[in-house]
């Protein structure tokens, strides 16, 4: 027995040796052909994404490949024949969010989608006139091919039908002439449920800004929520009109600000869209009944034209607005630090994190993603976040596009475009203007923040609220509210909103009588 034992145990070693190693990677190339149906909508030029996912439930196209289990890769293609089927493998070098590419994708199973990026309206990807696969489920344990259709098209945006919700688009001269084309601004406005009973009113009015790329067409959620519509119409509710702006620029959200990138969004707002809604939906037309609110981006967006714009907007309610001190933007001082991505450490640098502290993903990695997003093959055009701050702060470079604040790849700090974002810096903006601006400024500030913002905010806006807890001639009034163990725009209610300016009109309205 102990013979047959020793030859069994030699004769597994040498298969073991001599016996090829398990794949734990494979060769996986896409046939991807486009569909008869959508041959007529074609373009033959944009850029075409891949896919791959091991989450179940969301579309992979609908997922940034920041986190585990979700990767991108984008390529170019400035000629494609409509009726020629595309072979990924042949097609050479393709941006990535993952460390391995096709031709090595780790063993296991995957949902894999495709999407042509065909649009040139729109500055992201999921883009109405854009087409994409239905996504397929591939299990890989050797090199693989798979035939993908691009069969559907993404369809424009709808407006909600609702008696009290009106589409208003305006063609604007301002940004037609900067773009050299046509340029609309578009906007979902709910009016109050009073509107049409009482045709010689005028309304007081709020401008509501989106988070992060946030389209007018986010009305329709708003009036697919029975409770607030159930309030909203009952009667007890303000009569406010509330105009739900657009986000969409070239570059990203627009920020509804002037930049040397986007072009005069901020004049194009203050002085051709405001002026023709007050006009066309009996707002009263007074600035002293004129409002503005927003969270996240949002909440940036909205504290800045009430800082830029002092005597437009009576009253500003931002919550967990993105960095108004860039000395903590998240957590990179830009002025200071030498790279974006890693510390004075050399540890990297989260962009994400629960209320609990656990980051969630890194600075650096969410720059990856970008730089797969844009087809420049950088952030800069990516339409997401880093790329719309970057168009927004940052000076216009040579190549008609935004100079970059940090290198793409390796996160170093370009210092004299950092001097560029001083312009935009929120609290650099009030200490130098305090004496002219604080005596605009009075009761119109009401800042909220959770002081666990899953995305580090909470810091920036601490130095702003020492600041203005500091100021003189005047004192600031402004109130400024962080709530413990609270995250990104936790506490954020449109009903709240609503109810709060309507406390505001109402104190306006007792000065009156005094």
């Amino acid at each position: 027995m102990r013979s047959k034992t020793i030859i069994t145990t030699v004769l597994l070693i040498f298969c073991v040796m001599v016996l090829p190693a398990r794949n734990v990677s494979s060769e996986l190339n896409l046939k991807i052909s486009i569909a008869e149906k959508i041959q007529k909508s074609f373009k033959s030029k944009g850029r075409l994404f891949i896919y791959l996912s091991q989450k179940k439930g969301i579309e992979p196209r609908r997922q940034a490949g920041i986190n585990t289990g979700s990767y991108v890769f984008a390529k170019n293609i400035k000629q494609w024949q409509k009726k020629t089927a595309i072979n990924t493998s042949a097609l050479g070098h393709w941006m990535k969010t993952s460390d391995w590419d096709l031709n090595a994708t780790p063993n296991g199973t995957y949902f894999v989608q495709v999407l042509w990026d065909q649009d040139n309206s729109e500055s992201r990807s999921n883009a109405p006139g854009n087409i994409f696969s239905k996504p397929v489920k591939v299990t890989l344990d050797g090199s693989k091919e798979i035939a993908l259709v691009l069969s559907e098209i993404i369809p424009p945006r709808k407006l909600v039908k609702h008696k009290l919700v009106r589409l208003f688009k305006l063609k604007s001269m301002l940004l037609s002439t900067w773009w050299k084309k046509t340029v609309e601004l578009k906007t979902a406005i709910l009016l109050p449920a009073g509107y049409e009973a009482h045709p010689e009113k005028r309304y007081p009015v709020r401008y509501n800004i989106a988070g992060y790329g946030g389209r007018y067409t986010r009305v329709n959620h708003l009036v697919g929520n029975k409770t607030f519509m159930g309030w909203w119409t009952s009667g007890n509710a303000p009569q406010i009109i509330t105009v739900f702006l657009d986000g969409e620029g070239h570059f990203g959200d627009c920020y509804q600000l002037n930049s040397e990138n986007n072009g005069p969004y901020g004049d194009a707002l203050i002085n051709e869209l405001i002026p023709a809604i007050e006009k066309k939906f009996r707002v009263s037309e007074k600035p002293e009944l004129r409002f503005v609110d927003g969270c996240s981006t949002g909440g940036w967006v909205s504290l800045a034209l009430q800082l830029f714009y002092p005597n437009t907007f009576n009253g500003c309610w931002s919550y967990s607005p993105d960095p108004v001190d860039f000395h903590w933007t998240q957590l990179i001082n830009i002025y200071d630090d030498a790279n974006a991505f890693y510390g004075d450490n050399n540890l990297i640098r989260p962009s994400m994190r629960s209320i609990y502290g656990e980051p969630k993903f890194s600075i650096k990695q969410e720059v990856t993603s970008e730089n797969v997003q844009g087809y420049s093959n950088t952030f800069v055009t990516s339409g997401e976040q880093w790329g719309a701050w970057n168009a927004l702060f940052s000076p216009r470079g040579v190549d008609g596009l935004p100079r970059s604040i940090f290198d793409a790849h390796s996160g170093v700090i370009d210092k004299e475009v950092a001097e560029h974002w001083k312009k935009y810096d929120l609290l650099l903006y009030l200490k130098r203007n305090w004496t002219l601006l604080g005596p605009k400024l009075q009761g119109k500030l009401h800042l909220w923040m959770g002081d666990m913002d899953n995305f580090y905010l909470n810091n920036a806006l601490r130095n702003f609220k020492v600041f203005l807890d500091g100021t003189r001639h005047p004192a600031s009034n402004a109130e400024i509210i962080f709530t413990p163990m609270k995250g990104h725009c936790a506490n954020y209610s449109q009903r709240d909103i609503l109810e709060k300016i309507a406390v505001r009109i109402g104190e306006i309205e007792k000065n009156k009588t005094h």
